[in-house]
């Protein structure tokens, strides 16, 4: 390389062995990066999406049953999970009731044993929903903690090498110069990947804990709804 010539692929062609593994390493690590966030983005946009919708039929006239039929529409939506799980725990109070033959209607049974069925129900939907939100977030995480670090392994290995050469005699700064320069390319690619992850981490981040706010809410809401139709209107379901 001629004095004064930085240029970048050369100079990653021309890096020792251990440096071109590091930048291997995080070429990959950055591959793996981009796909999870372009997943992760469409895979929460289409839980928004769904959700809102749901929410659009939670909040309509429909009686109970014909919102649990119209949650099968929304399969990415966490509240029409949460919804399909609470539902389905009240068709179980209800037939159990009925075989029981005890004369029982739901509101009796509320009323007497409270709501901690269905507010079980609506955690387990939560839980899923958040099972499914996360997933391979937390590899996102690892590579925007890790990425630096292998970074500056190889260039702290490639500046051992330059100075070790100098060390030996008869080097001087304009020859161990292109050797520093591959040695801080590895930082500046471990940064380069390093930092969309961390930043979509927290953007990725922020959108769930939106998600599970609305989760939170919409269990109130369920729970509330339940009471006006079966507690306050001794309807059954």
């Amino acid at each position: 390389m001629e004095s004064g010539d930085m240029n970048l692929l050369l100079i990653i062609w021309e890096s020792g062995f251990v440096v071109k593994v590091v930048l291997l390493l995080l070429i990959a690590m950055s591959v793996v990066s981009w796909t999870i966030i372009f997943q992760k983005n469409k895979f929460l946009k289409s839980v928004e999406f769904d959700d809102n919708k749901f929410q659009e039929a939670f909040e309509s006239q429909m009686g109970l049953a014909e919102i649990y039929q119209v949650s099968k529409d929304f399969p990415n939506s966490t509240t029409s999970l949460m919804y399909k799980y609470g539902f389905e725990e009240l068709k179980k109070i209800s037939q159990k009731i009925g075989k029981k033959g005890s004369g029982l209607t739901l509101a009796d049974y509320f009323s007497r044993y409270g709501l901690e069925p269905l507010e079980r129900a609506l955690k387990k939907g939560s839980v899923q929903s958040n099972e499914k939100l996360g997933h391979m977030l937390s590899f996102l995480a690892s590579i925007g903690s890790i990425a630096p670090f292998v970074g500056l392994f190889g260039t702290v290995w490639g500046i051992i090498n330059s100075f070790t050469g100098l060390s030996s005699g008869g080097g001087t700064i304009e020859a161990v110069a292109p050797g520093i320069a591959e040695a801080l390319v590895a930082t500046a690619v471990g940064l380069a990947a390093a930092i969309p992850a961390v930043w979509f981490y927290n953007i990725f981040s922020n959108r769930i804990q939106k998600l599970n706010s609305q989760m939170e809410a919409f269990g109130e809401d369920y729970i509330n709804m339940i009471s006006r139709a079966i507690l306050i209107s001794k309807d059954e379901i």
